[in-house]
């Protein structure tokens, strides 16, 4: 095959096909015996980065030829001649050279939600998992030789990548720069300058695929250099440091890829990248600008979550959680919040919830700043406050505009309070979220902002409050078993606060998690080169529910404190932030010493 059109009507015939492994169609074709078929995949069992063909291949079971004419013949994999095919200049300048070498495939094209790659193995997951990763497109494999792989990359690539690192890029900047020059060496440099775009695409790539959450630029004064530092699983780390005399270049090309005024530097600045144009990964990140001292200012930049809604199913909720929130997603009317702190996830729970119940029989609106993740059947709004398009008044517009679910990226003031509840009040579910500590916190906020005790009360469904918990790295986690002290020390932790005896949850926990040798495992941080060292990859949701009642509504009308609500909320199955955690400490997902610092 040598065009387009004729890979994709192979493509589409290959769907059609019935799903087949490697090693059945082998059999099937009679090439190689049951025997060393069950060899092979013993020998893949000990190594899951050997491919099954490279298996069989390096037992002179079958050859290289064999396994490709099987692939095309009986899973339908499209044969493509490179050397004739006419490939797209824009992607190949889209895709990244380091990655092409690095697994040997070549893109072909790509349509709106797909792309197409010719690999010498397309059954070699790690690259197709890799490539789909890196472009944010699902990734159809089709199959060349090797030979054609290496001529193309070769001419189009070339032979070697760009491996400069951060440090060779710093170090490049720093050439020639004295330190007590520093206006004479500003004047030379500008936001264009070569090798400062290609140090703040590095920057960006960097912090995308270490899985970072967000970018901090600090400035500093006279001759020290710039500090660039990542924010992973919550946790702040060291990166570089940029010349002093490439402060200002550096802020002004962040500024212009944020499409921000390069000349205000009084006051702060909100401002979004979309990396697509500027670098070769789909990537969107929100900017903010902050003057700090003597004219200079510091830069944050936060890597927007997955375009995606993930499943409400997917978020770690306790069985009580889950439930919970199901039922009060479904309702007709009445408002349910989600608070936690910046970074706690609350978009990423809300917008399962609007997953949850985007169905075509519902209008649902969300009033969002900014847009993070885009869902289908939405009507999403960006408010924009230099012009008094705010949440408040986008709400009002929305009640007007025929709604049966409103999403309200945020309660901030006393405005926006009031319109949420008139909207829940008036036949519409809506969602929001506030920056508060506790579910219960909460609900004495919204009284503070001037609320109707009775309104309030009658419109409120429930609180989700949240945080985000580092969880411990399932490659290097040791299990141990606890001692009595540190199972007593739980016990009170999760009692504090509460009228729950540690003595009767002691016994609960040693009834569920006791193992039939008489302890309780729990795991502890290691480090291993998969988490950096750290002992922790990823986060963990830590989550509580207030589910609005009787007894709740009583509270919100008498104007009851916090202890008082939290009592109230607790006799009727609410697990408090640190119990949730606590509990998710004896599940193996993470320890007391991160949970204590939620």
């Amino acid at each position: 095959m040598v065009t387009q059109q004729q890979v994709e009507s192979a493509l589409q015939s290959q769907r059609s096909l019935p799903q087949i492994r490697l090693g059945d169609a082998l059999i099937q074709e009679k090439v190689i015996t049951e025997q060393q078929l069950n060899d092979a995949l013993q020998m893949q069992s000990k190594d899951r980065k050997m491919q099954l063909g490279e298996i069989l291949v390096g037992m002179n079971a079958v050859s290289k030829e064999v396994i490709r004419r099987v692939l095309a013949q009986k899973l339908g994999i499209p044969f493509v001649v490179l050397s004739k095919f006419q490939f797209d200049p824009n992607l190949i300048k889209a895709v990244p050279g380091d990655l092409v070498r690095k697994h040997g495939v070549m893109p072909l094209y790509q349509t709106e939600s797909r792309m197409v790659v010719a690999m010498g193995n397309p059954l070699a997951s790690d690259a197709i998992q890799e490539f789909a990763f890196y472009t944010r497109l699902k990734v159809d494999p089709v199959m060349a030789s090797q030979e054609d792989l290496d001529a193309v990359i070769k001419q189009f690539y070339g032979e070697h990548g760009d491996s400069q690192n951060i440090s060779d890029l710093v170090s490049e900047l720093d050439v020639g720069a004295e330190s007590t020059a520093e206006s004479a060496l500003s004047s030379t440099i500008t936001e264009s300058d070569n090798t400062l775009v290609r140090l703040v695409n590095k920057i960006i790539l960097d912090a995308f695929e270490r899985g970072v959450s967000d970018i901090h630029i600090e400035t500093v004064k006279g001759n020290k250099p710039s500090r660039v530092r990542f924010r992973k699983d919550g946790v702040m780390s060291h990166y570089s440091e940029i010349p002093f005399n490439f402060r200002n270049a550096l802020v002004s090309r962040i500024k212009i890829m944020s499409r921000l005024d390069i000349s205000e530097k009084r006051q702060p600045q909100d401002g979004k990248i979309n990396f697509e144009q500027f670098g070769p990964a789909k990537i969107e990140l929100r900017v903010v600008t902050i003057p700090t001292t003597e004219g200079l200012e510091d830069i944050v930049m936060r890597i927007l979550a997955a375009p995606k809604a993930v499943s409400i199913e997917s978020l770690g909720l306790s069985a009580y959680n889950l439930e919970g929130l199901k039922k009060l997603a479904i309702k007709p009317h009445g408002l349910l919040f989600v608070c936690g702190p910046t970074g706690s996830g609350k978009t990423t729970t809300l917008h399962s919830l609007l997953s949850y119940i985007n169905t075509p029989d519902r209008k649902i609106w969300t009033v969002e700043d900014p847009i993070e993740i885009t869902q289908e059947g939405l009507r999403q709004i960006q408010v924009h406050a230099k012009i008094e398009w705010t949440f408040a008044a986008a709400l009002r517009s929305l009640l007007r505009a025929d709604p049966d679910v409103i999403m309200v990226g945020e309660t901030r003031d006393p405005e926006t309070a009031h319109t949420v509840i008139e909207a829940s009040l008036t036949g519409h579910l809506v969602f929001s979220t506030m920056h508060t500590n506790s579910a219960v916190e909460s609900v004495v906020r919204l009284l503070d902002l001037g609320l109707d005790p009775f309104n309030f009360a009658d419109a409120l469904l429930g609180v989700v409050g949240q945080r985000l918990a580092r969880r411990l790295c399932t490659s290097c986690h040791r299990a141990y078993s606890a001692s009595d002290d540190e199972l007593e020390m739980l016990a009170h932790e999760y009692c504090a606060e509460t009228d729950l005896a540690p003595a009767d949850v002691l016994a609960q926990w040693r009834k569920q998690y006791m193992l039939e040798s008489g302890g309780i495992t729990l795991f502890s941080a290691e480090g291993c080169p998969k988490c950096e060292d750290s002992g922790y990859k990823g986060r963990v949701g830590i989550h509580e529910l207030l589910i609005n009642s009787a007894g709740i509504k009583r509270k919100i009308h008498a104007k009851a404190n916090v202890p008082e609500i939290l009592h109230a909320a607790m006799a009727q199955g609410m697990r408090t932030l640190r119990q949730d955690g606590i509990e998710k400490i004896f599940q193996g997902h993470t320890n007391w010493e991160q949970i204590r610092t939620v």
